[in-house]
């Protein structure tokens, strides 16, 4: 899809418009850009919908002049997005989970982000650049199992979702999701008795538990706001591998749901941030992301959607679970895998 095209979408949020030339943009770190225009296309989850509303628009067209596009998507819909517009790319910068990025970095679709140019990736904790910039974490919100709090007390362990009570009142994400991995790689630990380091490695026996799982299960969801919405209307009771950045903040907004961290562990949602190769406004984008890594956005950021910051100068919420284990995969395991592994389930659930 060419620039031309943009408009039409459905799925672009526009958070400001201004049809004005971007003389010059102040940054917090200077040199970082004299851009040709404040617009630029940022591609993102379309649950991500909230905050970059209310804290990402206002604060860049504060901040570096920008005016956002923002395409709410799934990550793997955005790569198709940059495969299919490689050689004349719309979108300026990609936030994406991070089993995508290596996709798009097989595929020659990012270019790397450096220190020099985006100072703020010197700030970030141990693990939060991968493959020599390609992309950060700029979040990462954890991911349990939501649940309405009308119906249920709360969710102690993952083996609440095989409960006969729960029998027809539960669903969960397609494996085309990231947050489906959660509860696959669950059902490998709990299926195999393997600790979830040793058990994601376990697909067989996770396959051989989610055919228990099969009935109880009401849906599979590919989109995760039709799915919510069920569970705020009691519609159904747990809705497995949700995640922070989306479920606290409807807590907070009386929605009657709560996050349970359950004593078998919980997962950190793998948030990354990119350039997109050949994107335009290049110099935008990279203040852009400077931006985003800061630590004054990063605290928002956190502390509206629950997530653990990237930025080692901003503290960990007071909503990060403790005494439990957070648990990261191994996410080349996942992208070498993944397509068998949705055949599979797809089959399985429809079965």
């Amino acid at each position: 899809m060419h620039r031309s095209q943009l408009p039409a979408r459905a799925d672009r949020r526009r958070f400001v418009r201004n049809a004005s030339t971007l003389a010059a943009a102040t940054l917090a770190a200077p040199g970082l850009l004299r851009a040709a225009s404040n617009e630029i296309v940022i591609g993102c989850a379309g649950s991500h919908t909230s905050w970059m509303e209310k804290l990402v628009a206002p604060h860049m067209k504060a901040k570096i002049g920008a005016s956002i596009l923002f395409e709410g998507t799934k990550s793997s819909v955005n790569l198709e997005k940059m495969a299919s517009n490689k050689d004349k790319p719309y979108l300026s910068v990609v936030q994406m989970d991070d089993p995508v990025m290596i996709q798009a970095v097989e595929q020659g679709l990012l270019s790397p982000i450096s220190a020099g140019e985006v100072p703020n990736l010197k700030k970030l904790r141990q693990g939060a650049v991968h493959m020599d910039g390609m992309w950060a974490n700029y979040v990462q919100p954890w991911a349990g199992v939501a649940y309405n709090n009308r119906a249920l007390k709360g969710v102690a362990s993952w083996t609440d979702l095989w409960a006969p009570a729960a029998k027809g009142r539960i669903i969960i994400p397609s494996l085309q999701n990231t947050e489906g991995m959660w509860t696959l790689f669950m059902a490998a630990h709990l299926g195999s008795g393997k600790p979830l380091a040793q058990a994601q490695y376990e697909i067989d026996a996770a396959f051989d538990k989610l055919k228990g799982l099969k009935p109880q299960v009401l849906n599979v969801y590919s989109v995760m706001s039709q799915a919510f919405n069920l569970l705020e209307q009691g519609e159904i009771t747990m809705l497995a591998g949700n995640f922070s950045s989306y479920t606290l903040p409807r807590k907070a907004a009386g929605a009657p749901v709560d996050l349970a961290a359950p004593k078998e562990g919980i997962f950190a949602m793998p948030s990354g941030i990119c350039l997109v190769k050949g994107g335009p406004n290049p110099e935008l984008a990279k203040a852009y992301v400077n931006e985003m890594l800061g630590a004054e956005l990063q605290g928002k950021l956190a502390e509206f959607s629950a997530s653990l910051p990237a930025n080692t100068e901003v503290p960990a919420t007071a909503s990060t679970p403790k005494g439990v284990e957070i648990f990261s995969p191994d996410w080349a395991f996942v992208a070498k895998n993944r397509k068998e592994w949705i055949t599979r389930f797809d089959k399985l659930m429809a079965a």
